[in-house]
């Protein structure tokens, strides 16, 4: 996958996450620590492998599993990038 391509992605996921409302603490927190990660790997797409990305993908799983029944479309879209990012290296 282009960087170009994922970078789309990686867009897209930041426009869901803007728009979707979580109905608690938890899923607030997992949203701003998501759209903080997103932006950190826009900004340096095509980058190296940073630091925090083990906790961002753990960050990521936790989103997944939070959001599975609550909000099926976000919950695809994050096991979409997920996948995106383990096969990139990240």
């Amino acid at each position: 996958m282009s960087d170009e391509n994922l970078r789309k992605l990686l867009e897209q996921l930041h426009d869901e996450l803007e728009h979707t409302e979580s109905m608690d603490e938890k899923g607030d927190e997992l949203l701003r620590h998501l759209n903080a990660d997103i932006r950190s790997l826009l900004k340096r797409s095509g980058k190296v492998k940073g630091e925090s990305d083990d906790s961002m993908l753990e960050r990521l799983q936790d989103a997944i599993d939070h959001f599975e029944v609550t909000h099926p479309t976000l919950t695809t879209m994050l096991s979409e990038m997920m996948t995106i990012l383990s096969n990139a290296g990240i």
